[in-house]
Protein backbone atom coordinates (compact mmCIF):
# COMPACT_ATOMS: atom_id res chain seq x y z
CA UNK A 1 0.00 0.00 0.00
CA UNK A 2 1.36 3.42 -0.90
CA UNK A 3 0.49 6.90 0.29
CA UNK A 4 1.32 10.35 -1.07
CA UNK A 5 3.01 11.24 2.22
CA UNK A 6 5.34 8.20 2.11
CA UNK A 7 8.83 9.54 2.87
CA UNK A 8 10.63 6.47 4.22
CA UNK A 9 12.42 4.02 1.95
CA UNK A 10 10.68 0.66 1.93
CA UNK A 11 14.02 -1.03 2.63
CA UNK A 12 14.10 0.63 6.04
CA UNK A 13 10.67 -0.37 7.25
CA UNK A 14 7.07 0.74 6.84
CA UNK A 15 6.23 4.29 5.88
CA UNK A 16 4.73 6.84 8.24
CA UNK A 17 1.46 6.64 6.32
CA UNK A 18 1.22 2.86 6.66
CA UNK A 19 1.99 3.05 10.36
CA UNK A 20 -0.75 5.64 10.92
CA UNK A 21 -3.34 3.64 8.98
CA UNK A 22 -2.38 0.37 10.69
CA UNK A 23 -2.60 1.97 14.12
CA UNK A 24 -6.03 3.39 13.29
CA UNK A 25 -7.25 -0.05 12.14
CA UNK A 26 -5.89 -1.71 15.29
CA UNK A 27 -7.53 1.00 17.40
CA UNK A 28 -10.90 0.47 15.69
CA UNK A 29 -10.72 -3.30 16.21
CA UNK A 30 -9.96 -2.89 19.91
CA UNK A 31 -12.61 -0.18 20.23
CA UNK A 32 -15.17 -2.65 18.85
CA UNK A 33 -14.00 -5.37 21.26
CA UNK A 34 -14.13 -2.93 24.17
CA UNK A 35 -17.68 -1.95 23.16
CA UNK A 36 -18.73 -5.63 23.19
CA UNK A 37 -17.10 -6.16 26.58
CA UNK A 38 -18.80 -3.09 28.05
CA UNK A 39 -22.22 -4.07 26.71
CA UNK A 40 -22.11 -7.85 27.16
CA UNK A 41 -19.26 -9.00 29.39
CA UNK A 42 -19.06 -6.23 32.02
CA UNK A 43 -15.98 -7.66 33.74
CA UNK A 44 -13.07 -5.57 35.01
CA UNK A 45 -10.70 -8.38 34.10
CA UNK A 46 -11.91 -8.08 30.49
CA UNK A 47 -11.17 -4.35 30.36
CA UNK A 48 -7.72 -4.97 31.84
CA UNK A 49 -7.02 -7.71 29.28
CA UNK A 50 -8.02 -5.50 26.35
CA UNK A 51 -6.01 -2.54 27.64
CA UNK A 52 -2.80 -4.54 28.12
CA UNK A 53 -3.26 -6.32 24.80
CA UNK A 54 -3.80 -3.02 22.96
CA UNK A 55 -0.71 -1.35 24.45
CA UNK A 56 1.55 -4.35 23.78
CA UNK A 57 0.22 -4.73 20.24
CA UNK A 58 0.83 -1.07 19.39
CA UNK A 59 4.32 -1.05 20.90
CA UNK A 60 5.28 -4.32 19.20
CA UNK A 61 4.10 -3.00 15.85
CA UNK A 62 5.72 0.45 16.11
CA UNK A 63 9.11 -0.97 17.17
CA UNK A 64 8.85 -3.77 14.57
CA UNK A 65 9.08 -6.57 17.18
CA UNK A 66 7.64 -9.25 14.93
CA UNK A 67 8.04 -12.21 17.31
CA UNK A 68 6.57 -10.25 20.21
CA UNK A 69 3.68 -9.11 18.02
CA UNK A 70 2.90 -12.71 17.02
CA UNK A 71 3.03 -13.91 20.64
CA UNK A 72 0.90 -11.02 21.94
CA UNK A 73 -1.67 -11.45 19.15
CA UNK A 74 -1.93 -15.20 19.67
CA UNK A 75 -2.20 -15.05 23.47
CA UNK A 76 -4.62 -12.11 23.39
CA UNK A 77 -6.87 -13.76 20.82
CA UNK A 78 -6.99 -16.96 22.86
CA UNK A 79 -7.79 -15.15 26.11
CA UNK A 80 -10.48 -13.02 24.45
CA UNK A 81 -12.16 -16.10 22.97
CA UNK A 82 -12.03 -17.87 26.35
CA UNK A 83 -13.54 -14.86 28.12
CA UNK A 84 -16.32 -14.54 25.55
CA UNK A 85 -17.10 -18.24 25.85
CA UNK A 86 -17.05 -18.09 29.66
CA UNK A 87 -19.60 -15.26 29.53
CA UNK A 88 -21.69 -16.75 26.74
CA UNK A 89 -24.94 -16.16 28.61
CA UNK A 90 -24.36 -12.40 28.89
CA UNK A 91 -23.21 -12.31 25.27
CA UNK A 92 -26.36 -14.11 24.11
CA UNK A 93 -28.49 -11.62 26.03
CA UNK A 94 -26.82 -8.70 24.28
CA UNK A 95 -26.96 -10.34 20.83
CA UNK A 96 -30.66 -11.06 21.32
CA UNK A 97 -31.40 -7.49 22.45
CA UNK A 98 -28.71 -5.15 21.07
CA UNK A 99 -31.06 -2.21 20.60
CA UNK A 100 -33.89 -3.23 22.95
CA UNK A 101 -36.09 -4.56 20.19
CA UNK A 102 -39.69 -5.65 20.58
CA UNK A 103 -38.65 -8.98 22.13
CA UNK A 104 -36.96 -7.12 24.94
CA UNK A 105 -39.06 -4.03 25.46
CA UNK A 106 -39.83 -3.11 29.04
CA UNK A 107 -43.11 -2.48 30.75
CA UNK A 108 -42.26 1.00 32.06
CA UNK A 109 -44.21 2.90 29.42
CA UNK A 110 -47.27 0.68 29.59
CA UNK A 111 -50.19 0.92 31.99
CA UNK A 112 -49.95 -2.12 34.22
CA UNK A 113 -53.11 -3.98 35.08
CA UNK A 114 -53.76 -3.94 38.82
CA UNK A 115 -54.26 -7.43 40.22
CA UNK A 116 -54.26 -9.18 43.56
CA UNK A 117 -50.63 -10.31 43.79
CA UNK A 118 -51.14 -12.25 46.99
CA UNK A 119 -54.01 -14.28 45.54
CA UNK A 120 -52.15 -14.82 42.26
CA UNK A 121 -48.99 -15.97 44.00
CA UNK A 122 -51.03 -18.34 46.18
CA UNK A 123 -52.48 -19.93 43.03
CA UNK A 124 -48.99 -20.31 41.57
CA UNK A 125 -47.73 -21.81 44.83
CA UNK A 126 -50.52 -24.38 45.07
CA UNK A 127 -50.19 -25.24 41.38
CA UNK A 128 -46.44 -25.79 41.50
CA UNK A 129 -46.78 -27.93 44.63
CA UNK A 130 -49.51 -30.01 42.97
CA UNK A 131 -47.39 -30.49 39.84
CA UNK A 132 -44.42 -31.46 41.98
CA UNK A 133 -46.39 -33.96 44.05
CA UNK A 134 -47.84 -35.58 40.92
CA UNK A 135 -44.44 -35.49 39.18
CA UNK A 136 -45.87 -33.66 36.19
CA UNK A 137 -43.15 -31.86 34.25
CA UNK A 138 -43.72 -28.13 33.85
CA UNK A 139 -41.98 -25.02 32.58
CA UNK A 140 -43.54 -21.73 33.70
CA UNK A 141 -41.88 -18.45 32.72
CA UNK A 142 -42.82 -15.18 34.39
CA UNK A 143 -42.17 -11.88 32.63
CA UNK A 144 -40.55 -9.29 34.84
CA UNK A 145 -39.23 -6.06 33.28
CA UNK A 146 -38.63 -7.66 29.89
CA UNK A 147 -41.54 -8.63 27.67
CA UNK A 148 -41.34 -11.91 25.76
CA UNK A 149 -43.76 -11.13 22.95
CA UNK A 150 -41.49 -12.51 20.22
CA UNK A 151 -41.22 -15.82 22.08
CA UNK A 152 -44.99 -15.95 22.58
CA UNK A 153 -45.42 -15.96 18.81
CA UNK A 154 -43.94 -19.44 18.48
CA UNK A 155 -46.45 -20.86 20.97
CA UNK A 156 -50.22 -21.02 21.30
CA UNK A 157 -51.98 -17.85 22.38
CA UNK A 158 -54.01 -18.33 25.58
CA UNK A 159 -54.73 -14.89 27.15
CA UNK A 160 -56.59 -16.34 30.10
CA UNK A 161 -56.48 -15.61 33.84
CA UNK A 162 -54.24 -17.83 35.93
CA UNK A 163 -55.97 -20.78 37.54
CA UNK A 164 -54.66 -24.03 38.96
CA UNK A 165 -57.08 -26.06 36.89
CA UNK A 166 -55.96 -24.46 33.62
CA UNK A 167 -52.25 -24.87 34.36
CA UNK A 168 -52.70 -28.48 35.47
CA UNK A 169 -54.64 -29.18 32.27
CA UNK A 170 -51.99 -27.57 30.07
CA UNK A 171 -49.14 -29.59 31.57
CA UNK A 172 -51.02 -32.87 31.94
CA UNK A 173 -49.13 -35.54 29.91
CA UNK A 174 -50.74 -36.29 26.57
CA UNK A 175 -52.43 -32.94 26.08
CA UNK A 176 -51.52 -30.93 22.99
CA UNK A 177 -49.97 -28.08 25.00
CA UNK A 178 -48.02 -30.00 27.63
CA UNK A 179 -44.71 -29.72 25.76
CA UNK A 180 -42.95 -26.37 25.96
CA UNK A 181 -43.36 -23.48 28.38
CA UNK A 182 -46.18 -21.29 29.61
CA UNK A 183 -45.47 -17.55 29.64
CA UNK A 184 -47.22 -15.51 32.32
CA UNK A 185 -47.50 -11.76 32.74
CA UNK A 186 -49.12 -10.49 35.91
CA UNK A 187 -52.14 -12.69 36.51
CA UNK A 188 -52.59 -13.68 32.85
CA UNK A 189 -51.35 -16.70 30.94
CA UNK A 190 -50.21 -15.22 27.62
CA UNK A 191 -49.07 -18.31 25.70
CA UNK A 192 -48.49 -22.04 26.08
CA UNK A 193 -46.38 -24.61 24.24
CA UNK A 194 -43.60 -22.05 23.81
CA UNK A 195 -40.17 -23.42 22.99
CA UNK A 196 -36.94 -21.74 24.10
CA UNK A 197 -33.42 -22.22 22.78
CA UNK A 198 -31.63 -24.46 25.31
CA UNK A 199 -28.53 -23.19 27.09
CA UNK A 200 -25.18 -24.50 25.88
CA UNK A 201 -23.44 -23.67 29.15
CA UNK A 202 -21.49 -26.45 30.85
CA UNK A 203 -22.83 -27.47 34.28
CA UNK A 204 -21.50 -29.86 36.89
CA UNK A 205 -24.96 -31.39 37.26
CA UNK A 206 -26.73 -33.18 34.44
CA UNK A 207 -29.79 -31.25 33.27
CA UNK A 208 -32.44 -32.34 30.81
CA UNK A 209 -33.96 -30.36 27.95
CA UNK A 210 -36.60 -28.70 30.15
CA UNK A 211 -34.02 -27.32 32.58
CA UNK A 212 -31.69 -26.22 29.79
CA UNK A 213 -34.56 -24.42 28.06
CA UNK A 214 -35.31 -22.62 31.31
CA UNK A 215 -31.69 -21.55 31.68
CA UNK A 216 -31.63 -20.54 28.00
CA UNK A 217 -34.49 -18.05 28.31
CA UNK A 218 -32.95 -16.66 31.52
CA UNK A 219 -29.74 -15.95 29.57
CA UNK A 220 -31.49 -13.70 27.06
CA UNK A 221 -34.05 -12.00 29.31
CA UNK A 222 -34.60 -11.06 32.95
CA UNK A 223 -37.49 -13.51 33.24
CA UNK A 224 -38.00 -15.93 36.11
CA UNK A 225 -38.74 -19.53 35.13
CA UNK A 226 -40.06 -22.28 37.38
CA UNK A 227 -39.15 -25.83 36.41
CA UNK A 228 -40.82 -28.96 37.77
CA UNK A 229 -39.02 -32.22 37.00
CA UNK A 230 -41.26 -35.02 35.71
CA UNK A 231 -38.79 -37.62 36.99
CA UNK A 232 -38.34 -36.44 40.57
CA UNK A 233 -40.92 -33.68 41.06
CA UNK A 234 -38.07 -31.40 42.07
CA UNK A 235 -38.74 -27.65 41.81
CA UNK A 236 -36.13 -25.23 40.48
CA UNK A 237 -35.83 -21.56 39.57
CA UNK A 238 -33.91 -20.39 36.48
CA UNK A 239 -32.79 -16.77 36.51
CA UNK A 240 -29.81 -14.80 35.16
CA UNK A 241 -28.35 -17.88 33.49
CA UNK A 242 -28.33 -19.88 36.73
CA UNK A 243 -30.58 -22.58 38.15
CA UNK A 244 -31.49 -23.00 41.80
CA UNK A 245 -33.36 -25.89 43.40
CA UNK A 246 -35.92 -25.06 46.07
CA UNK A 247 -38.12 -27.08 48.42
CA UNK A 248 -41.90 -26.97 48.26
CA UNK A 249 -42.04 -25.27 51.65
CA UNK A 250 -39.70 -22.48 50.55
CA UNK A 251 -41.12 -22.01 47.05
CA UNK A 252 -43.57 -19.17 47.75
CA UNK A 253 -41.07 -17.17 49.82
CA UNK A 254 -38.31 -17.42 47.20
CA UNK A 255 -40.73 -16.75 44.33
CA UNK A 256 -42.11 -13.61 45.98
CA UNK A 257 -38.59 -12.34 46.69
CA UNK A 258 -37.58 -12.67 43.04
CA UNK A 259 -40.73 -10.92 41.81
CA UNK A 260 -40.44 -8.14 44.41
CA UNK A 261 -36.79 -7.58 43.45
CA UNK A 262 -37.88 -7.02 39.83
CA UNK A 263 -40.51 -4.49 40.91
CA UNK A 264 -37.98 -2.61 43.05
CA UNK A 265 -35.47 -2.53 40.20
CA UNK A 266 -38.09 -1.14 37.80
CA UNK A 267 -39.12 1.52 40.32
CA UNK A 268 -35.51 2.63 40.85
CA UNK A 269 -34.99 3.04 37.09
CA UNK A 270 -37.96 5.37 36.71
Amino acid sequence: MSFIWDTVDKDYGPSIGNIVIDVIIIFLIYAFLFFIFVKAIKRKSGYFLLGISFVLTILSYIFNLELTLVVVSTVSSGLIVVMLFANLGDLRYYIANPFKRASAKTNKNQVEKIFDRHATYQIIDSTVKALSKAKIGALITFERQTLLDDFCKNGVKVDAPISQELLMTIFYPGTRLHDGAVIIHGDMIKSAAVFFTPSTKAFTNKYGSRHRAAIGISEVSDSLTVVVSEETGRISFAINGQIEAVTSDDFLRVFENYMIDAEKSEYEQE
